[in-house]
């Protein structure tokens, strides 16, 4: 399946816990000032790649903990990801998302999209929020801004309320 990214990072330490393979998905309607990935806004910008083309990169590397989904915005292209996530977890490795949506409003959202509830409920830790300039932090792990929750997922979409991640990161 056809896939529009940015690119992709091997081993990296910064866009959640442990050792992660990042794909950044091309694409956001949020255009957040001050945002770290400008060059992801564009729809059509980036390059389109083979969902299997990312999974046979990411089992190359036995070091991973898990992926992250980053962007752009990742629910913009939710089946595609699924298919990565749903890989990724067969491999024992677990999922971080970052949105720029709140999880309320990937609620409302998964009523028209039946693959966002399912990427939801392949991804352990949600970063929801947009990214706003004046709330910028370098001192909380893995947020941008101190706007943003780090969620987790499954309890939080089982629950039908954002649940705050209370427990150490995997």
């Amino acid at each position: 399946m056809d896939i529009r990214i940015s690119g992709t990072v091997n081993d990296s330490i910064v866009d959640g816990p442990g050792i992660r393979y990042v794909i950044f998905t091309q694409g956001c309607p949020h255009h957040c000032p001050g945002c770290h990935n400008p060059q992801t806004h564009e729809m059509s910008g980036g390059e389109i790649t083979d969902t299997q083309a990312i999974i046979e990169e990411f089992r190359k590397n036995p070091l991973l903990d898990g992926i992250t989904l980053s962007g752009g915005e990742p629910f913009c292209q939710p089946q595609p990801l699924c298919e990565i996530a749903e890989a990724a977890v067969s491999y024992g490795l677990n999922i971080v998302t970052y949105t720029g949506y709140t999880f309320e409003q990937l609620l409302e959202k998964s009523e028209s999209d039946i693959f966002i509830p399912k990427l939801l409920l392949l991804t352990d830790l949600l970063i929801d929020g947009r990214f706003v300039k004046e709330q910028k932090t370098l001192d909380e792990a893995f947020k941008g801004s101190a706007n943003q929750r780090i969620l987790d997922c499954k309890k939080s979409f089982e629950q039908r309320i954002a649940i705050e991640w209370e427990e150490e990161y995997f």
